[in-house]
């Protein structure tokens, strides 16, 4: 765990960060890690909680509590009164590191003096929260080094240069440092507002990988310089929810060498690929398996489907997370996952290309027919009628589930029986949607996630009748 530390060190005369302060990062490093090493022993660690807004903050105090082999947890800044509450309330932790954390604590709470957890070394990363209950899921030095050495393999590269405008304490922004600190690359960060004004980083993009999630590469495209400016790069990485086929579309348009992605929090990002250069011939699949895991379609039994087949996504990985956060001091560091079953729907096609069809806990079903949002809402994207649109299902006496959608017009004009004219040769009838809820914008987190317990609400709200 101290390797972190030891490649900072090595690189501290080097300017491998761009958009912030190097020798920084490791000065705040190596304070807290003497601070550290006054509290910790042997037998026990403090639980950290780490909540720097603050980019070169965060990655100074997290370079310090993984050399100290301290269990620490990586939290939101942004995250409300409640769900600080629910964190304070599962972790209990020693130190807090983070002005939002702090101003957050609740008032019963006071860190311990004389931590006696014995919690391994743990690193636990945020999934959730979006919508319910927040959850860390529990990852080792070593599964999190296992998703940059099969990223190197994969994209045959052995050092690896990132651009990053996404949240260094999300898994999609850690792990971009990772693969970059720890391959001898150089990190660039930039916040996505700052780059979507027009601010840049004086890099050569050719030589970088950028990460964006849809909604951010869609805003980006709007404006013909970021469009061209974006083309430039090495690889452009896409996850985080899915992409619709019109942002494809106007992606290939744009000759950005784009690389959809499949990955999770508790894969440590990206399992599944898809190369540039597949991307540029046409090819809209999520890609194919990176060398550190095993993605298999199954039947809700278990067995394996082959080809075409619709299942459940079950995956094995060597950066696959040990489990989810007990607030239990007996949490048992062997309990690593053999086996995640997802909650994704997909298929592999004959070239042994992974296709997303939907989630299963998203699926409506209406009238005993399975409905998944995603093909409805890439049928009404494909209208170009609307800017950004959700598929949910509101309750219906008759048929179980009705088809909804929750849409932003592109202009006054965009009305539903527009809509519905639009998808009459796209759709079968029963997924078509039976109510339009328009709205001024989704409730998305920083992912580009769509809270869809909001928009439950939202669609509820106005038709109160339907309950």
């Amino acid at each position: 765990m101290a390797d972190l530390l030891t490649d900072l060190e090595k690189r501290a005369n080097k300017d491998w960060l761009i958009g912030g302060d190097c020798r920084l990062v490791s000065e705040i490093a190596e304070q807290l890690l003497r601070e550290l090493s006054q509290l910790a022993n042997r037998e026990t660690k403090p639980k950290i909680l780490l909540a720097e807004r603050e980019p070169v903050r965060f990655l100074g105090s997290f370079t310090a509590a993984v050399a100290a082999g301290c269990p620490v947890f990586l939290c939101n800044p942004g995250w409300v009164k409640e769900e600080w509450q629910q964190v304070f309330d599962l972790v209990r932790p020693d130190l807090i590191w983070g002005e939002e954390a702090l101003n957050n604590q609740p008032e019963e709470h006071s860190p311990i003096q004389n931590p006696k957890s014995q919690i391994p070394n743990r690193i636990m990363i945020p999934t959730g929260g979006s919508s319910g209950q927040i959850r860390f899921a529990t990852h080792t030095w070593e599964t999190l080094m296992a998703s940059v050495r099969g990223f190197q393999q994969y994209f045959q590269v052995s050092q690896v240069n990132s651009f990053c405008v996404l949240p260094v304490y999300h898994v999609s922004g850690l792990m971009q440092f990772l693969r970059s600190i720890t391959t001898g690359g150089r990190f660039a960060i930039l916040p996505f507002k700052a780059l979507e004004a027009g601010e840049r980083c004086d890099i050569e993009p050719g030589e970088y990988f950028i990460s964006l999630v849809p909604t951010q590469l869609h805003r980006l495209l709007q404006n013909p310089e970021t469009a061209s400016w974006l083309s430039s790069f090495k690889t452009v990485l896409l996850g985080g929810a899915p992409a619709w086929g019109e942002l494809l579309q106007i992606a290939r348009h744009h000759r950005i060498r784009l690389a959809p992605t499949y990955g999770m929090t508790e894969t440590a990002s990206q399992i599944v690929s898809l190369k540039p250069q597949d991307f540029l011939t046409g090819n809209n699949s999520c890609g194919q398996v990176l060398p550190h895991a095993k993605v298999t379609v199954r039947t809700p039994s278990g067995e394996i489907l082959g080809a075409n087949q619709i299942g459940i996504i079950t995956i094995e990985a060597d950066s696959l997370t040990l489990g989810y956060y007990s607030q239990a001091e007996t949490f048992n560091p062997k309990s690593k996952i053999q086996n995640l079953k997802s909650d994704d729907m997909g298929f592999f096609d004959d070239g042994g290309y992974l296709n997303i069809v939907g989630r299963m806990s998203n699926k409506i079903i209406t009238g005993g027919e399975n409905v998944f949002p995603a093909e409805v809402e890439a049928a009404i994207q494909a209208t170009g009628l609307v800017s950004d649109v959700c598929a949910i299902g509101l309750p219906d006496a008759q048929w179980g589930q009705t088809v909804t959608a929750v849409y932003v017009p592109r202009t006054p004009e965009v009305t539903p029986a527009v809509l519905q004219a639009a998808l009459e040769d796209k759709l079968s009838k029963y997924k078509r949607p039976k109510y339009w809820v328009p709205v001024e914008s989704l409730p998305r987190n920083e992912q580009g996630k769509v809270n869809r317990e909001e928009l439950q609400k939202i669609a509820i709200h106005s038709f109160p009748n339907l309950l």
